[in-house]
């Protein structure tokens, strides 16, 4: 299992990310990011801390991955760029930006200013354009199928358009407590029910762990 977006106390998680990590190592997960709600006030300080802890368990364990990241939140959409390249300059490994789900007033625009700007991860990106899917796959921007109650509405769509123009699809949890964390099979139950076969979830599966190697490559600017 690899799971590319959760959350700590950093931002409104429930758990400090050491327990966090913990938690998700008893999951069967192999890889994580750590990936808590940013905007302008508070990247310069969320970022650097979660740079720290994860160099220093990183360090610790050969067992887990952990990379340091962010949530990019309900941010203006011309603002994201310019924070997105502030965050890989503080150290991130892994920027996300919160996309237009279907249940958060997330401001319109944020799907394809977050694929603009050549993000790791655009998160429940709910009704996203078939135009901005296709944008996605040409700029390697990765699509979340969410495990994530209320986000996980639209991951029909997003997978369904994903697949058919190439998209890289990750499925996460964008976990906040342990009770969100989910084990590898449960994942592949959530891959199918949004309609992807055992060979789309072992195609994730190879996807998240070339990105995870990518990601821990990627130095600050």
């Amino acid at each position: 299992m690899i799971d590319l977006h959760m959350h700590t106390t950093w931002s409104d998680g429930e758990l400090i990310p050491a327990e966090t990590v913990q938690r998700a190592r008893h999951k069967g997960v192999r890889a994580m990011a750590l990936t808590d709600h940013v905007d302008r006030s508070n990247i310069s300080v969320v970022v650097p801390a979660l740079v720290r802890f994860c160099r220093d368990i990183n360090e610790l364990r050969d067992d887990i991955t952990v990379l340091p990241g962010l949530e990019l939140t309900h941010v203006p959409p011309g603002s994201i760029a310019d924070l997105a390249r502030e965050a890989r300059r503080l150290g991130a490994q892994w920027v996300v930006v919160h996309g237009e789900t279907l249940v958060e007033p997330v401001p319109s625009g944020t799907n394809r200013a977050a694929i603009e700007a050549g993000v790791d991860l655009l998160a429940h990106p709910g009704l996203i354009e078939e135009e901005d899917v296709k944008l996605a796959a040409q700029n390697g921007v990765a699509l979340e199928v969410s495990a994530r109650k209320g986000h996980s509405l639209g991951n029909g769509r997003v997978a369904r358009l994903g697949k058919e123009h190439g998209a890289v699809l990750l499925l996460n949890t964008d976990a906040h407590g342990p009770g969100d964390l989910i084990d590898r099979g449960f994942a592949r139950e959530v891959a199918l029910g949004a309609g992807l076969s055992g060979a789309d979830f072992k195609k994730m599966e190879d996807d998240a762990d070339d990105l995870v190697r990518r990601a821990r490559e990627r130095r600050a600017e």
